[in-house]
């Protein structure tokens, strides 16, 4: 149970930098590499992406605190 918890974890970890380099920010960040926060590129204007976006990292932070929060109550 707490390895299968564990493997969860490092998915989500991984998941959660991946998709908070991928906003844009001040600079552009990582997103303008990709077209995601400009007018260019293959998503076009990027609000549906950014809104995606958004929503993909409020659940990947949702689910590393609860699974946070059991690995604790369990260890």
């Amino acid at each position: 149970m707490i390895f299968i918890l564990d493997v969860i974890q490092v998915f989500v970890s991984i998941m959660l930098v991946f998709l908070i380099l991928m906003h844009s920010g001040k600079d552009s960040g990582l997103s303008g590499a990709f077209g995601v926060g400009s007018g260019s590129g293959p998503f076009g204007g990027g609000s549906l992406v950014e809104r995606n976006l958004n929503r993909w990292t409020i659940v990947f932070a949702i689910v590393f605190v609860l699974n946070t929060i059991v690995l604790i109550k369990v260890s």
